[in-house]
């Protein structure tokens, strides 16, 4: 009995104590739950008792630099369907897809999906949704949404950038400046009994979006509008197959306007633009759409690279007055070529040379064996060193998304010949904007600057939440050459091949380029004109390339007209006041013609013509009939303009 009762004593002394044991891990766990993790319960409650649907923010504007505005949004709609809620699932399919544009096989699928909340369609407009709102269809949610809008349509499509379905950023500066553009979602929330079907007497709590900032811009819409314009008319003009202007101020990188032909409409931006691939779009595999749709969104001002000829001789002309090999009144002979290293190598002239020439007379005239001579007197180190010192080897930092970057041999690869070649621009490949941020260095004094299009971010009411600032890089050449070359470049355009860039009253710099694609005689060439103004204090500079035109290809005759026209309407608008020079106010020389038509006159006829009217013309070629002329009859030039008469 004694032992029956210690037993028993022990098991319940057992029982006692596992009772306690477990009576203090409930109240401990009472205590965890209502204080330690109360919070995070509650949380998970209140998402059991209620239904939460998204309310898009209104994402921040895109303005240029005078406020005016380039991407915004309107308000639309999202419907939605509530399965747990809905009472007659065929007839909500019936009318949405009725009142929505779609088909009924799709719009049953979401409707009698067990899901929480099924969307059917977004971005539908006031209107439609109104209409669906009124029908009091039960489970079928009309909400809130934006809906991106571009006013100007095409304009600077590649730079700005679009938006997806959830309006995140896509490409351009829609995706750079993502996180500041995009807002944050709100919440409608609403209580529900366990199923998920609305409480009729339910709390409905509105948790209000926060809309996103506005990005300020460096851009100017009628500078883009210029360059646009007159991108359009010489693409069109030329046949060619695309085209680029880029608008910067020198002095600290904003980009004014960069404009891209072909382009496409940020509204509609996967509306293909090529007609030949739009006939064929729905025979086309994925893959291939998506890479046709890719290279449409494509800067070729920033993604791509290209050979920059002739338009590079400003930074070669650079290197050789910094290293003092040069002065701008060193003598030179042009023999219409210079063998290196037992290869002959022509200049562009050939089979004409340039003959005895001054330095500064060898830029006006772009002649290659000036610059083939200066490139051996600065030997490959130096060169390189030089072409480090300009960002030809790094990104210029410009803030779009999928910048490229130089491509150059490595320098132990370098020999005579390549160096030589590099000289006057080929044989490595460049971006536009890197040739123009370098370019930019030579004329401001020597520093190099970070293109940009972001300044700063603005909240609604107009305070600044953040100012963008760009550091400046290396120190290229120093201000005592950087002066030189200005005025070299001026009479580039005043007397050498920039002539066709020559407007009366303005002091314009620059230089002309003619680049043969690769491979080598394949017929293809880009023309390139990159100018800057005042010649003595730049306030602009810009960079025209014109990709495969057809029949004449040269930069000063193709890109020249076009570089000039678009300073006649940037440079008034800029306020930059016309200075005339005693060459200049005299009438005679300011006056502008008509260009007459000459083809198929002799060249007889036509030199009689020409020197009647005082008109300076050149013959190319050896005929006896002129087969075509440049500038085109009808063409208004200046005075002192030239017509060149091709009779083979």
């Amino acid at each position: 009995m004694n032992n029956i009762s210690i037993n028993s004593k022990k098991k319940i002394i057992f029982y006692l104590l596992v009772f306690q044991i477990a009576f203090v891990f409930l109240i401990v766990r009472v205590f965890f739950i209502q204080s330690i993790n109360a919070e995070e319960y509650q949380k998970m409650a209140y998402e059991q008792q209620t239904r939460d649907r998204l309310i898009a923010p209104k994402r921040g504007e895109i303005v240029d630099r005078n406020g005016n505005v380039i991407a915004t949004n309107e308000s639309v709609y999202s419907i939605s369907v509530i399965n747990s809620q809905i009472e007659d699932s065929e007839k909500v399919a019936t009318v949405l897809s009725e009142k929505l544009d779609l088909k009924y096989e799709d719009v049953i699928k979401k409707v009698n999906k067990k899901v929480a909340l099924e969307r059917i369609k977004t971005k539908v407009p006031k209107e439609t949704a109104d209409e669906i709102r009124n029908l009091n269809l039960a489970g079928v949610m009309v909400d809130e949404d934006i809906k991106r809008i571009y006013p100007n349509n095409n304009m600077a499509s590649q730079v700005i950038g679009f938006v997806g379905k959830d309006n995140q950023g896509i490409i351009g500066l829609e995706a750079k400046y993502d996180e500041y553009l995009k807002g944050k979602q709100g919440k409608i929330l609403t209580e529900t009994d366990a199923r998920g079907v609305e409480l009729k007497n339910g709390i409905q709590e509105r948790v209000a979006p926060t809309n996103g900032y506005t990005l300020v811009t460096s851009l100017d819409i009628n500078m883009q509008k210029y360059a646009e314009q007159t991108l359009e008319k010489v693409v069109e003009a030329k046949g060619a197959k695309r085209g680029s202007i880029i608008l910067m101020n020198p002095q600290n990188g904003e980009i004014y306007a960069m404009a891209n032909k072909p382009d496409f409409n940020l509204n509609e931006p996967f509306t293909i633009n090529n007609e030949d691939l739009k006939a064929n779009w729905e025979n086309m595999s994925q893959k291939d759409k998506n890479d046709a749709l890719n290279q449409m969104w494509r800067n070729f001002s920033i993604n791509d690279t290209y050979e920059p000829g002739s338009t590079f001789k400003v930074m070669t002309s650079a290197m050789g007055l910094e290293e003092g090999i040069v002065t701008p009144d060193s003598h030179f002979n042009c023999s219409g070529g210079k063998t290196v290293a037992g290869r002959y190598i022509k200049c562009w002239r050939s089979p004409r040379s340039h003959g005895s020439q001054t330095f500064t007379q060898g830029v006006q005239n772009s002649c290659n064996p000036v610059f083939m001579e200066i490139g051996e007197s600065l030997g490959a180190d130096k060169f390189y060193e030089y072409m480090e010192k300009f960002g030809f080897n790094e990104k210029t930092g410009v803030d779009l998304p999928g910048e490229a970057v130089g491509i150059m041999h490595k320098k132990e690869n370098v020999g005579p010949v390549e160096l030589a070649t590099m000289s006057f621009g080929q044989s490595f490949q460049i971006t536009p904007l890197q040739l123009l941020r370098a370019i930019s260095s030579v004329i401001n004094g020597g520093e190099l600057v970070t293109p940009h299009f972001g300044t700063k971010i603005i909240d609604e009411n107009g305070n600044v939440i953040e100012t963008f600032n760009y550091e400046k890089g290396n120190t290229t050449v120093s201000k005592e050459t950087s002066e030189q070359m200005k005025v070299i470049l001026e009479s580039v355009v005043s007397e050498g091949t920039g002539n066709k860039t020559y407007i009366p009253g303005f002091r314009i710099g620059g230089k002309t380029a003619t680049s043969e694609k690769l491979p080598r005689k394949s017929g293809k060439y880009i023309a390139s004109f990159c100018a800057f103004a005042p010649a003595e204090n730049p306030q602009v500079i810009a960079l025209v390339l014109v990709d495969e035109p057809q029949g004449i290809y040269y930069g000063g005759q193709v890109a020249g007209p076009v570089m000039k026209e678009l300073l006649e309407n940037v440079l008034p608008y800029m306020k930059i006041d016309k200075v005339y020079n005693e060459k200049e106010l005299d009438i005679e020389e300011t006056r502008e013609i008509v260009v007459p038509n000459l083809i198929n006159m002799t060249v007889t006829e036509a030199k009689k013509m020409l020197s009647e009217e005082k008109i300076t013309y050149e013959i190319d070629g050896s005929g006896d009939t002129v087969r075509t002329q440049f500038p085109p009859s009808d063409e208004v030039i200046n005075f002192d303009g030239k017509i060149i008469l091709y009779t083979n």
